[in-house]
């Protein structure tokens, strides 16, 4: 399925004219974390970026690592190869992932603002579970647009030992996990990956006969048209404190990980309607959500096919706002039964 993100994508790898490495021999600034307190508690990117370390799992960061205008360490984010550097330590130092990359022009995802996802998502199942979120190979979760870069499976994999599968409509995209998978063969059985062949579909093709599924996560594309894609780019920048020079994505993305006909809404109610037909085969279906003005849309689907229960989780990053809408057609008891068979199926 088409890959998709709401949060910010991978920079231009242009190095802007203005900015210098920081000196291999030039100790980093250090300084104690202070604590994101709107992040999920369990997120372990609450506090501010540990340099020192990060730079100790993957050292090419440290070619990055600069002090800014108010005295912290510090990366140029609208540098593609500083942003890709910090994904890749950050995955190092924190889930054990070696060798991560993804190819030029892919999106390159904030790692903290993916985990919150998925560590909010994770609460939905502990009601059913005795108020834990339940762990290990019996929680199956499908990932709506995997991409190259896995993040999702890899993090989860991780912390919960969930078994994931991962689809998407760009073999590129999926031939690049498989070699993410090759340097981490600790994850690889945590993960089977499936080609979408149809760019209009979201769980057929994908979600076999009979197969059940405890979660589903998705970052829709959420951009109508290269304008729209490109005037969003340009936001970013400015926010960044850069002035493009160019109508170019300077934050990358394949055109199917941004563009969707109709956009997010068009997206995310397609993908409502068509969990109505696997209603029965999975228990929470989650998506985010970008704009909230998709939101009364989102709902209107929701009521039209029969959503037994809807949950909006507002997510925050610093400034930035976020948020996913969750949905099931299980009752509470139904619920709750689900969670039996599961653990039923886990030990025979």
């Amino acid at each position: 399925m088409a890959s998709r993100p709401p949060a910010p994508k991978q920079p231009s790898s242009r190095r802007p004219h203005n900015a210098t490495k920081r000196p291999a021999d030039k100790p980093i600034p250090t300084d104690v974390p202070a604590t994101k307190a709107d992040m999920h508690p369990r997120n372990p990117h609450r506090g501010r970026y540990d340099f020192p370390t990060l730079v100790a799992a993957c050292p090419e960061l440290g070619s990055f690592v600069s002090v800014n205008a108010h005295g912290d360490a510090s990366i140029d984010f609208a540098d593609a190869a500083a942003v890709k550097a910090l994904n890749r330590a950050l995955l190092q130092h924190f889930y054990g992932v070696k060798n991560w990359d993804i190819p030029d022009g892919y999106l390159c995802p904030p790692i903290p603002g993916r985990a919150d996802y998925l560590h909010h998502a994770a609460d939905l199942l502990a009601p059913a579970n005795g108020g834990e979120v339940p762990t290990g190979d019996s929680i199956r979760v499908l990932d709506i647009g995997i991409g190259a870069n896995a993040v999702y499976p890899l993090i989860g994999r991780h912390t919960y030992g969930w078994q994931f599968v991962g689809s998407d409509i760009d073999a590129t995209a999926l031939d690049n996990v498989r070699r993410i998978l090759d340097h981490n063969p600790q994850l690889a059985t945590g993960l089977e990956l499936r080609l979408q062949t149809s760019p209009r579909r979201f769980l057929r093709n994908v979600v076999e006969p009979g197969e059940l599924f405890d979660l589903t996560l998705c970052n829709p594309p959420f951009h109508t048209s290269q304008d729209e894609a490109a005037a969003a780019s340009t936001r970013k920048w400015q926010n960044l404190g850069k002035q493009p020079t160019t109508t170019k994505l300077n934050f990358g993305g394949q055109s199917n990980e941004l563009l969707y006909s109709g956009g997010e809404e068009a997206f995310i109610t397609g993908l409502i309607e068509e969990s109505k037909r696997f209603s029965t085969q999975c228990l929470w279906f989650t998506s985010l959500v970008s704009k909230s003005t998709t939101l009364p849309a989102v709902y209107r689907a929701l009521r039209s096919v029969g959503a037994v229960k809807v949950r909006t989780v507002e997510m925050a990053q610093g400034q930035k706002k976020s948020r996913f809408v969750a949905w099931t057609f299980f009752s509470d008891t139904q619920h709750k039964a689900w969670r039996q068979r599961m653990r039923r199926d886990e030990t025979e």
